[in-house]
């Protein structure tokens, strides 16, 4: 559950530290004097900071993924297991009719990894070491199989499409309501916007983003199933459900950080209404879906 709430408070805090940003350097004040322009004028606000975070934030991904993991590319292989590896997902991206991504191994104990990237011919594929040291390579190839699948199914620039669109919402609703409020509290006066309209969009956007972030998770997981298909449809269906049998040994646990958690292989489990913020479905729930395949 920590790592679905240090997700969550992500996302919240690039909404909190956009509004602090704007109202300390009057862009706020200045937009809320001049009415924003009209609606117009006020969607296209939220949009340039809604849309603009979520999309710098996936041109910076594969530079973040390396830093943050210490993910090693492989440019030149320098063992079997390397050079099997690079093969591996060279076959894949083949099949998969998408450019060759880079491909890396980062120092982690629990089985993982994960798939960025800006665009499908510009990726980046990195499992861990403990998942080379404690799977087979027939599992191995299933789960390089699943994270092509998210490249070739553009996951991450739909996901970055969809966050940035609901961050513009987030934005936006925030904003109006908070102009409203502010208003009946006596600011309209103040064009610049007053202290309960700061306050009020501040609140909101955590609010709304917290709802947001559901739809958000919701995706997630299905584009898991998604990518389990993929992984089934290049490896064998027995493979891809072989390896998420093994992933369940991992417990939950992953040592990835919250900006590319959700690009995991697996994620934390939560019970009750935490379920709504899992970036993935439950391992076994996965397996059955690959097992109830036509």
């Amino acid at each position: 559950m920590r790592r679905i709430a240090l997700f969550i408070g992500t996302n919240l805090a690039v909404l909190l530290l956009l509004s602090i940003v704007c109202h300390l350097f009057g862009i706020d004040q200045m937009a809320a004097s001049r009415g924003y322009g009209g609606m117009g004028g006020l969607l296209a606000f939220a949009a340039v900071f809604g849309m603009g975070g979520a999309f710098i934030s996936l041109a910076m991904s594969k530079t973040i993924a390396k830093w943050s993991t210490g993910a090693q590319v492989i440019t030149q292989p320098q063992s079997d297991t390397e050079r099997w590896l690079v093969d591996t997902v060279r076959r894949h991206a083949q099949n998969a009719g998408i450019g060759m991504p880079d491909v890396a191994i980062y120092n982690a104990p629990e089985m993982n990894a994960f798939a960025t990237g800006m665009t499908k011919n510009h990726a980046l594929v990195a499992v861990s070491s403990g998942l080379l040291q404690q799977m087979d390579r027939e599992q191995i190839t299933a789960v390089l199989g699943h994270e092509i699948g998210h490249v070739a199914n553009g996951d991450m620039v739909t996901l970055t499409l969809i966050q940035g669109v609901l961050n513009t919402l987030v934005i936006l609703a925030a904003r109006i309501v908070g102009r409203a409020v502010d208003s009946w509290m006596g600011g309209s006066n103040n064009r610049g916007g007053g202290i309960g309209y700061f306050v009020v969009v501040m609140v909101l956007q955590i609010v709304f983003g917290l709802f947001a972030s559901m739809i958000v998770a919701a995706f997630s997981r299905w584009r898991e199933f998604r990518a389990d298909a993929a992984g089934a449809q290049f490896a064998g269906r027995g493979a891809m459900i072989s390896a998420l049998q093994r992933l369940q040994a991992n417990h939950g646990e992953s040592t990835l950080p919250n900006t590319i958690a959700a690009f995991g292989i697996s994620g934390p489990l939560a019970e009750g209404i935490k379920k709504l913020f899992m970036s993935h479905p439950p391992l076994d729930v996965r397996i059955a879906a690959l097992r109830n395949a036509a």
